[in-house]
């Protein structure tokens, strides 16, 4: 009975946040609905358009602007209320944890991407399991016992609320599903009223955090007519600021109305595959090579998790680098989705401590889908850090019919795995196989479970694995680790639960396509050494290598002041395929900095929207986007309008 009683009381604490005396929403609900006009500007955006509109609608009906901050646990709890959400003490906890001071705009929206509204179907189930009758009818004697007396107690008021709405009561007794359907009105009213305040209110509208603009096919793919390649700039005539030491970066907030900005423009022709500064690759036939693979995860949150390498050199060389996506794809003609994604490396000097890194140099040339770099290196240790924008490897809602089929029984009544699970299998060994050598080694391994369950595979347990599934050379082949996974399938008698856990956590979904993840090579080529490669990491972005980014912006890109005092720059780069820019603040005070991306033309960014801000610690310097083009094959438009918020 206790989670009945959990159930049930889900459904009437949500309801709290439009029926409670004294509620905004409430109140305002009673006294408008949504204007046709708000109805027509509202079929002209997408779903991931409408999630932010309605984010900034709610947030905006808490606090005067979507800068202010959420500073205690009760203003969580409103604002979610405000959303339409069921903030229970636990969700409210999860995220309001003993070390959280505030949280922004940009955690609220990350919240209600986890936390879903109710649906009807899901408040009249709750109520079905409480209901003994099955009459459509909970009595009030029974309503008091449950919300007064169990889990997350409510008081006596509180109930009194929900048992004196004269519409959903009568002889003592709840009709839930007038309850149920008054609640999804109240609801819907609310959220149609938060939009169009916000339609309304020109202050308001100021203060909105931006459009997506991947989702905007309009925009991002209108033609453009006759670009010019030169970089025109439009700024304040100032002199050039003194180019400073790197930072650490801050995290973004959104923008109001602004007091002083610079504009960038750069026109870009087709993305060229080729740069012919480059050395062919049999200059380098009798040079010495080391390789190793990897791969970028795509987490939940939208973080990036890759692979980090030591680059040992026994002596000075010249050395040609490169990376490039991984092809798996076993069917002939089909290329892997992920090609596309864009892959650096980024060199660094390690010093007297792993802290203490200098930015050598990165991969810039292009040859199709491989980056690479050749320069001259001394003996030493060196750390290779991989990175991509975050512009194409990104969350993809696509609709999955049905679940693809990783186990069966055999004619004997044996589990085996299916023909598709193998191919998916045959790609992930492939992948992990960092060396290349066909073999997983308990180190190459060990990434794999690092990655899959957050935990390591000690020797003992290692010494185990090689007695019951094949080896050669102390390391697992390919078939012993497909019976390693069917062995998974056998423990849970053929509930493919967990393998589904693997394969989500290495990028797949549920039609075994990888579309959240793009495995890598790196190829180390040495002329008067044997130089050796080593994964060491498997992690989030450093801060070595946000500070490489930046100095790597600072160094190569055009610089721009932003402010009288020459305090705030903006620094872009710009090279074939990718625009940067950094922002740079030397005062003392934090600065928010209102960026809009709006007269671009088929570009997309790393941060999904076309207006946006950023806040920039005192004494810092942080990387504000990445841009590339949408389409690769035609031409391009990077207009970008930095502005100071007052």
């Amino acid at each position: 009975m206790k989670a009945k009683a959990k159930d049930f009381k889900y459904v009437c604490i949500i309801h709290r946040m439009a029926s409670s005396p004294g509620s905004n929403a409430s109140l305002s609900c009673e006294k408008t609905i949504l204007s046709e006009n708000c109805q027509a500007k509202k079929s002209q955006y997408s779903e991931e358009e409408t999630f932010y509109m309605n984010c900034r609608a709610a947030y905006l009906a808490v606090f005067k602007s979507s800068l202010e901050n959420i500073k205690s646990k009760e203003q969580l709890c409103l604002v979610l209320q405000q959303a339409g959400r069921n903030p229970s003490q636990t969700t409210v906890n999860q995220y309001w944890t003993p070390q959280t001071t505030t949280l922004n705009f940009d955690d609220f929206c990350n919240i209600l991407k986890k936390e879903k509204p109710a649906t009807k179907t899901e408040l009249l189930k709750a109520f079905l399991k409480v209901d003994t009758n099955n009459d459509g009818y909970i009595l009030h004697t029974e309503l008091y016992k449950i919300l007064t007396m169990r889990g997350e107690k409510m008081t006596v008021e509180e109930v009194n609320a929900i048992t004196k709405l004269a519409d959903v009561n009568s002889n003592g007794k709840l009709d839930y599903n007038k309850f149920c359907k008054l609640y999804m009105t109240t609801n819907e009213q609310c959220r149609k009223t938060a939009l169009e305040k916000l339609e309304v209110d020109s202050r308001l509208r100021r203060q909105q955090f931006g459009s997506q603009v991947e989702t905007s096919s309009e925009r991002a793919t209108t033609p453009i007519s006759n670009p010019s390649s030169r970089t025109t700039r439009k700024t304040d005539h100032k002199p050039a600021p003194k180019r400073g030491d790197n930072r650490t970066s801050s995290r973004p907030s959104s923008a109001q109305s602004c007091k002083a900005s610079v504009s960038s423009t750069v026109s870009m022709g087709t993305s060229s595959n080729t740069n012919s500064e480059l050395i062919e690759p049999n200059t380098v036939k009798d040079w010495q090579c080391a390789q190793s693979k990897g791969c970028f995860f795509l987490e939940q949150d939208g973080e990036i998790i890759t692979h980090k390498y030591k680059l040992y050199l026994p002596q000075k060389s010249t050395v040609y680098i490169t990376i490039k996506p991984l092809n798996l794809s076993q069917l002939e003609g089909k290329t892997s989705p992920w090609l596309s994604v864009d892959t650096a490396l980024y060199v660094l000097k390690e010093n007297e401590s792993q802290e203490n890194l200098q930015l050598v140099s990165f991969t810039e040339a292009r040859n199709k889908e491989m980056f690479m770099w050749k320069g001259e290196l001394g003996p030493g240790i060196y750390w290779l850090i991989p990175f991509t924008t975050g512009c194409r490897l990104k969350k993809i809602k696509k609709q999955i019919t049905g679940e693809a089929k990783l186990v069966y029984r055999d004619e004997d009544g044996e589990l085996a795995l299916t023909k598709e699970f193998k191919a998916a299998l045959s790609d992930i060994f492939e992948m992990i196989d960092l060396d290349g050598n066909g073999l997983l080694s308990l180190e190459e391994y060990n990434f794999f479970e690092l990655r899959t369950s957050g935990e390591k595979c000690d020797e003992e347990a290692w010494t185990v694995c090689k007695e019951n599934f094949d080896t050669k050379k102390n390391e697992l082949t390919r078939q012993g680790f497909m019976d390693l996974n069917l062995m998974e399938a056998n423990d849970r008698e053929g509930d493919p639960s967990d393998l589904w856990v693997t394969l989500l956590s290495l990028g797949y979904n549920k039609a075994l396509e990888m579309t959240e993840a793009c495995p890598f090579v790196i190829d180390i080529y040495a002329e008067k050494c044997k130089p050796r490669i080593k994964a060491v990491y498997l992690e989030a972005g450093s801060r070595q290598l946000n500070r490489a980014i930046c100095k790597s912006v600072v160094n190569q890109g055009d610089a721009k002041v932003l402010d009288s005092g020459e305090s705030i720059i903006v620094y872009t780069y710009k090279s074939d395929t990718r625009i940067t820019s950094v922002i740079e603040n030397k005062s003392e005070n934090k600065v928010v900095i209102h960026v809009n991306n709006e007269q671009s033309k088929n570009c997309v960014n790393n941060r999904g929207l076309n207006i946006f801000a950023v806040e920039v610690a005192p004494k810092s310097m942080m990387v504000c986007q990445h841009v590339l083009p949408l389409k690769e094959q035609e031409e391009w438009i990077y207009n970008c309008v930095h502005s100071l918020v007052p």
